[in-house]
């Protein structure tokens, strides 16, 4: 296996292989239904609608030998709120510190850009990716408990974080569009 890369712009097909890579690993991994692939394929379809990425807007994409193994994205919402969106990543990506990092250039991204704050939506059960989360300043806001996604109980959360005002204005961030991972 070679070290995964990091691409930081979009290409065809990569909006469904955000979507299929939800379903595939979401399904596996947490028991939910197609309903759910649907939700992820919403939101890319509203994202896309809109011409993401803008500019305010960026896009992870996690490959390994030349396969999608993950993604991450940030969206401008309007009225200076950044989402966080499309986190995923192969299992055997998971753990070695790759998400966190994502997570980190995400909020200095959206910090450099101009974002009051950053929102996202999740469910409980990706314990691992709260602790990212909340190790990076995030804080729950809302959650509801229910049938969601063909389980019983489900319980989807909202997470919220003030983003620091940037120092400078800096310009837009020049890296590779891929780069390896070190």
């Amino acid at each position: 296996m070679t070290a995964p890369t990091i691409r930081r712009e979009l290409r065809p097909g990569d909006l469904g292989a955000i979507i299929e890579h939800h379903g595939r690993v979401y399904a596996r991994e947490y028991g939910v239904d197609s309903s759910f692939e649907a939700h992820v394929a919403a939101a890319v379809a509203r994202a896309a609608l809109r011409g993401f990425p803008r500019d305010s807007e960026a896009i992870w994409i996690v490959e390994r030998d030349g396969k999608h193994a993950g993604s991450l994205a940030l969206t401008d919402e309007g009225e200076g709120v950044a989402c966080v969106r499309f986190f995923v990543l192969d299992p055997e990506l998971r753990g070695v510190g790759l998400g966190r990092r994502l997570v980190g250039e995400l909020l200095e991204t959206a910090s450099g850009a101009g974002f009051d704050r950053a929102v996202l939506e999740t469910f409980s059960d990706l314990r691992a990716a709260a602790h990212i989360y909340r190790d990076h300043g995030f804080r729950v806001t809302d959650k509801q408990t229910g049938p969601r996604w063909g389980r019983a109980e489900l319980t989807y959360q909202r997470y919220e974080i003030n983003l620091p005002r940037p120092v400078s204005n800096p310009a837009p961030s020049r890296q590779p569009a891929t780069k390896p991972i070190v």
